[in-house]
């Protein structure tokens, strides 16, 4: 219950600013548009193979803005759960993830911006490594834990792409699985980690076509400790619009973090999805 009341209060607290709504400007913006991935294939009496499968994911993609002629404050939070079953196996997580970012920008009137940023990252719920029997569990909420605080300055003058450079203080909060927090040169087990580096985070946003939409987000972090090795999360999605409520979806994901595994880590997924947006 703990972890729930934190991760409660980091997303209510980026959400308190007094609101005005006598002004096109001075006022929030929100965007909430969430989606259901299936997929189902059965057999009865089939005598070339098979097993029956179900795949499903649930994800939400919530965005919040306030702006003043001088100001900008962007939020967004991304969501996504899922589940696999086989057969007669039971139910596996296919997909595990809760992001939230914060971004406060000055127009200075400069070729850029200078901003504070601050970022959430950690799973939804219990994870498991299924490579082995029995599977094993890796992660849960806030085990580990990112959040990352970066101050520097944001570009944002190119149509469909913008980008932000700064110094970034990242804290790292685990339970049991401490391997992502402890400190090998101490006799103590720490539960706890404070790095300092540079994290770099560019959005792009570009239609493809009529009813074809692709969205990219690439971050990359470096500790100064270790300044040859980067962080990098590279999130694509595709959407092609069949209509109103139904989308075809493509995502690739490719994370690499030192800390977790020394190769690069890849999620890609081709779906046929539910659409719908609530704001």
């Amino acid at each position: 219950m703990k972890k729930f009341a934190v991760l409660i209060l980091i997303v209510f607290t980026n959400l308190t600013f007094a609101q005005e709504a006598d002004s096109t400007m001075y006022k929030w913006t929100p965007s909430l548009v969430t989606g259901l991935n299936i997929s189902q294939i059965a057999f009865s009496n089939w005598t070339k193979g098979g097993d029956n499968a179900l795949t499903w994911t649930l994800n939400g993609d919530f965005t919040l803005l306030y702006k003043t002629p001088r100001w900008k404050f962007s939020n967004q939070l991304k969501a996504a759960y899922g589940r696999t079953k086989l057969g007669g196996g039971t139910y596996k997580t296919n997909d595990n993830e809760f992001y939230l970012e914060s971004v406060l920008a000055y127009r200075a009137g400069w070729a850029v911006d200078p901003y504070f940023s601050n970022t959430v990252r950690t799973a939804i719920s219990t994870g498991y490594n299924y490579e082995v029997d029995p599977a094993v569990e890796i992660v849960d909420l806030f085990d580990p834990g990112y959040i990352t605080q970066s101050i520097g300055f944001t570009y944002d003058k190119l149509e469909g792409i913008k980008t932000r450079f700064g110094l970034a203080f990242q804290e790292v909060i685990t339970n049991k699985y401490t391997q992502y927090t402890d400190d090998s040169g101490t006799t103590d087990v720490e539960s706890f980690k404070f790095e300092t580096g540079l994290e770099s985070v560019t959005d792009a946003e570009f239609t493809v076509a009529e009813n074809i939409l692709m969205k990219s987000k690439l971050r990359l972090f470096t500790r100064f400790e270790k300044i040859d090795v980067i962080d990098v999360r590279w999130d694509n999605t595709i959407t092609a619009k069949v209509n109103e409520w139904l989308n075809v979806n493509f995502t690739f994901l490719m994370i690499y973090e030192e800390a977790q595994s020394k190769q690069a880590q890849i999620k890609e997924a081709l779906q046929l999805g539910f659409v719908y947006t609530i704001l």
